[in-house]
C-alpha cells in the first residue's frame, strides 16, 4: 500500500476501501478532494471538469447532483475517448480513465419532513441515499460515495445515520459522511452526531473548515476532529460555501487552519464558477498544504501510469 501522494492510475485501480482510507491516513493531511457539478457545462469546451480538477492538483473526483439512474457528465463525449475494452455505459469508469483518478458520487439523505429555514427543493430518487441509489452507484463504478446535502434538499443528520448503515450494506466503497453546510434545515453542521457517524461505520467524517460556516473555529474543529478519530475515522474538511470562489489567500488560510485541526482530507467545492472551483485555488489549495512538489507532480502524473 502506498499513501496517496505517491499513487498512480494503476495504484488507484487496485486500492479496496480499506486500502484507500489507509493511503489517505499515511498522507497526513495531504489529500485534495475537489468536486465538480456533473450538470453543469464544463469550464472549458474541450475537456471535463474532472480533467481540469486533476490537471490543478485534485487527488479525488467527487461528482455532484450525478442521477444514478440516467448517469450523465456533460461535456463528457463518450465518442470522442478511444475504446479500451473496458465499460463505457457509464461515465464514471471514462472518467476514471481519464483522469487516473478514484471516482465518487453526492448521495443526498433527504428527510422526508426537516425543520425547514428556507423553501426545500424536491430532488430525483437517483441523487438520494436510498438502497437502490447505493446498489447503483456500486454498479456504476464509483470507489467512495459521500452522504451530505446540497442546499435546499432537506438533508438531516438523523437521515445521514441511517444511510450509513445502507451504504456499507448497500454500496461497499469508502464511505463519507456529514455536512458542510445546513442543507436547507435547521440541523447544522454535525458536532456531536460526527462520533455517532463513525460509530454507525463511516470511513470518512465530512466537517465544514474553519471560516466557511459562521461558528466553526479551528479550535472546536479540533477537538471534534479528535474524538472521531478515538472513533476509528478519518475526517474530511470541506469548503462548501462558495469560498471556493474566493481569493487564494482566503483558500489558503481555510486550508492551513483545517489542516492544523487535523484534518486528513481537504475538500473545495464546486461554485467558484458553475459547476467548478476556481482552478488556481485547487492549486492553492493543494500547495499550502503539500507544497509544490507533490502539487506539480499530482498535475503532471499520465494518467497511463
Amino acid at each position: 500500500m502506498k499513501r496517496i501522494l505517491d499513487c498512480s492510475a494503476s495504484d488507484f485501480r487496485a486500492l479496496d476501501r480499506e486500502s484507500l482510507k489507509q493511503s489517505i491516513l499515511a498522507a497526513e493531511g495531504r489529500t485534495v478532494v475537489a468536486e465538480t457539478i456533473v450538470v453543469a457545462p464544463p469550464l472549458y469546451p474541450d475537456v471535463t471538469n474532472g480533467e481540469i480538477v486533476k490537471a490543478f492538483g485534485a487527488d479525488l473526483l467527487l461528482l455532484n447532483m450525478l442521477d444514478v439512474f440516467a448517469p450523465v457528465v456533460v461535456g463528457l463525449d463518450h465518442a470522442r475517448v478511444p475504446a479500451d475494452g473496458g465499460d463505457h455505459s457509464s461515465p464514471v469508469p471514462v472518467l476514471k480513465r481519464l483522469t487516473g483518478l478514484p471516482v465518487g458520487v453526492n448521495l443526498e439523505p433527504v428527510a422526508a419532513q426537516s425543520d425547514a429555514l428556507e423553501q426545500l427543493e424536491a430532488i430525483a430518487e437517483g441523487r438520494t441515499a436510498t438502497p437502490r441509489a447505493l446498489a447503483q452507484a456500486k454498479a456504476l463504478g464509483c470507489d467512495f460515495v459521500c452522504l451530505t446535502g446540497n442546499p435546499k434538499t432537506g438533508v438531516t443528520n438523523a437521515q445521514i445515520e441511517r444511510a450509513i448503515g445502507d451504504a456499507r450494506e448497500y454500496f461497499g466503497g469508502l464511505v463519507i459522511a456529514g455536512k458542510m453546510h445546513s442543507s436547507g434545515t435547521r440541523d447544522a453542521a454535525p458536532g456531536d452526531a460526527a462520533v455517532r457517524f463513525a460509530q454507525a461505520g463511516a470511513d470518512v467524517l465530512l466537517l465544514p473548515a474553519p471560516g466557511t460556516v459562521p461558528g466553526v473555529r479551528e479550535d472546536d474543529l479540533a477537538h471534534t476532529i479528535a474524538r472521531v478519530k478515538q472513533a476509528g475515522a478519518l475526517v474530511l474538511a470541506a469548503i462548501g460555501t462558495s469560498q471556493e470562489g474566493a481569493d487564494e489567500a482566503t483558500v489558503r488560510e481555510i486550508a492551513l487552519s483545517a489542516k492544523r485541526a487535523g484534518a486528513d482530507m481537504l475538500h473545495i467545492g464546486d461554485c467558484g464558477f458553475t459547476g467548478i472551483a476556481v482552478p488556481e485555488n485547487i492549486m492553492a489549495l493543494s500547495i499550502a498544504i503539500r507544497g509544490r512538489r507533490h502539487t506539480y507532480i499530482r498535475m503532471a502524473r499520465s494518467a497511463v501510469r
